[in-house]
């Protein structure tokens, strides 16, 4: 007579419990957006890019040559040299130092409009979208006034009236940036807020902030990401132009728009350079941010190819 199979006993203490399919998920999903983004050269050479400009103008205090707003009239208005390997300005101060240090608040601001515009639209488009009703025609609505408001001017205006520091800059360009995360962000979380994952949320007890918090914002963090890299392109051009139009940074600090404004008078000399490099800095940032942030889009985008 056959004997019945014995009941699997309990795990020893030895045995290792298996990794939970969710963990490896995450770590599949990481390896291919990684794999992905490897494989947009592009992309890759731009994010090495922003890094060493990163790292040198943040670095600054240990990279530059010379000191901040080192001022020496003997050696003003000198061409490139060893000693000034960008040459010099009006003030005598190294020109390749003062653009470090510099690119130090244009890199700043840029970074903190967009990832305060960032915070602000992805709330205001998550909160509109998942509730509906009249919280996304408030909402809307207020998005519609602030997008067809002029940037340039509501910044001039505000940096008269509060003062030119930075901090007022990133708070007037996140006030004015956040409207198109914030559509994009609502559109997605109308899609997602019937699926099947969200209903089954919704059954065993969870409420509407732990669902936009757990559920739905995670899978806009490909979308979000994005939004941030291109807002920091969006940003440094913004602040540059009011600064280079005389109402944003203004002297003893500095930005790359500031070091513009203060180079104007040189075009068609032969220090036409103090022009080029502020100018070089702010063009390589801005591509470069683009470039990451294309490479990022495609590789979180899993509904084109893999």
């Amino acid at each position: 007579m056959t004997q019945p199979t014995p009941l699997p006993t309990q795990l020893s203490p030895t045995a290792t419990a298996p990794t939970p399919p969710s963990d490896r998920g995450d770590r599949r999903t990481s390896l291919v957006v990684l794999s992905r983004f490897l494989r947009h050269r592009l992309a890759v050479a731009s994010l090495i890019v922003l890094t060493l400009l990163a790292v040198c103008c943040f670095g600054a205090s240990w990279i530059a040559p010379h000191p901040r707003n080192a001022q020496n009239l003997l050696e003003a208005s000198q061409p490139p040299s060893a000693g000034h390997w960008l040459g010099t300005d009006a003030l005598g101060r190294d020109y390749l130092s003062e653009t470090l240090y510099a690119g130090q608040l244009s890199l700043a601001i840029g970074l903190g409009v967009a990832l305060l515009a960032t915070l602000v639209g992805t709330t205001a488009g998550a909160v509109a979208g998942y509730l509906g009703g009249w919280a996304d025609e408030v909402i809307m609505r207020v998005a519609d006034l602030f997008m067809i408001v002029p940037p340039i001017a509501v910044l001039a205006v505000s940096l008269q009236g509060l003062g030119p520091s930075p901090v007022t800059i990133v708070v007037v360009l996140s006030s004015l940036g956040w409207t198109l995360i914030a559509r994009v962000v609502r559109s997605q979380v109308i899609q997602l807020r019937h699926q099947e994952f969200v209903e089954a949320a919704r059954v065993v007890g969870a409420r509407g902030p732990r669902i936009l918090v757990r559920h739905l914002l995670p899978n806009l963090t490909g979308l979000i990401v994005v939004n941030v890299s291109l807002s920091v392109a969006m940003a440094i051009i913004l602040e540059s132009t009011i600064s280079f139009l005389g109402y944003g940074i203004q002297p003893p600090e500095s930005s790359w728009g500031n070091m513009l404004t203060q180079a104007a008078g040189v075009i068609g000399t032969d220090q036409s350079y103090l022009l080029y490099v502020p100018g070089m800095a702010i063009l390589i940032t801005v591509l470069a941010v683009n470039f990451v942030g294309d490479g990022l889009r495609d590789a979180l985008d899993f509904q084109g190819r893999q």
